[in-house]
C-alpha cells in the first residue's frame, strides 16, 4: 500500500492510502483525483479544480466550475472504477521545451474505466496550473465504433 500526503482545503496535510500506481506520474494532484473519484468523493474531486476549471467528458459539452463538476460526477460517475495505468508529462503549456518556465503543465494518462457492464480503454489529458489546481481534464474513449455500439442496451 502506498501513502501520499496531500494538502487539504483547510491548509492541513492529510495522508491518503492508495493502491494506485500510475507508471510515469508522480504528481500528487493527479493521484488524488483518481483516488477521490474511485472513492465516490465527487465534491472533494471537484475541489481539486481551479475555480473556472473544466471537465470535458466524451460526447458531451464542457462542464465548467467546481459545483457543476461535482453535480456531473455525482450523476455520471457513480459505480465506475477509474484505473489509470501509465502516463507522461506532455509539455509545459505555452512553451515548446518542457523544461522552460510555464505556469501550466499537461499530463497524458492511459488506462481503463470499469463498470458492472463493460470495461473501456480511456485516455485522460490533465492540465494543472502553477498551484497544482486542475485547469482541465479531457477524457477520450479509446474504442472503435463497433466497441462503442456494443455498449448500447
Amino acid at each position: 500500500m502506498k501513502t501520499i500526503s496531500v494538502l487539504a482545503p483547510e491548509s492541513r496535510t492529510i495522508d491518503l492510502d492508495t493502491s494506485l500506481d500510475i507508471d510515469g506520474i508522480y504528481e500528487n494532484t493527479i493521484h488524488e483525483y483518481f483516488m477521490r473519484l474511485n472513492n465516490g468523493e465527487f465534491m472533494e474531486t471537484a475541489q481539486l479544480f481551479a475555480e473556472q476549471g473544466c471537465l470535458n467528458p466524451p460526447f458531451e459539452k464542457s462542464i465548467v466550475g467546481k459545483e457543476a463538476i461535482a453535480r456531473y460526477l455525482e450523476k455520471e460517475a457513480k459505480g465506475m472504477n477509474f484505473c489509470p495505468e501509465r502516463g507522461e508529462i506532455l509539455t509545459k503549456v505555452g512553451v515548446a521545451d518542457p523544461l522552460e518556465h510555464s505556469d501550466r503543465t499537461q499530463y497524458h494518462i492511459q488506462g481503463k474505466v470499469k463498470t458492472n457492464f463493460f470495461t473501456v480503454n480511456v485516455s485522460w489529458s490533465i492540465e494543472l496550473n502553477a498551484i497544482k489546481e486542475i485547469m482541465a481534464v479531457d477524457v477520450k474513449l479509446l474504442a472503435s465504433i463497433d466497441e462503442l455500439l456494443s455498449f448500447r442496451s
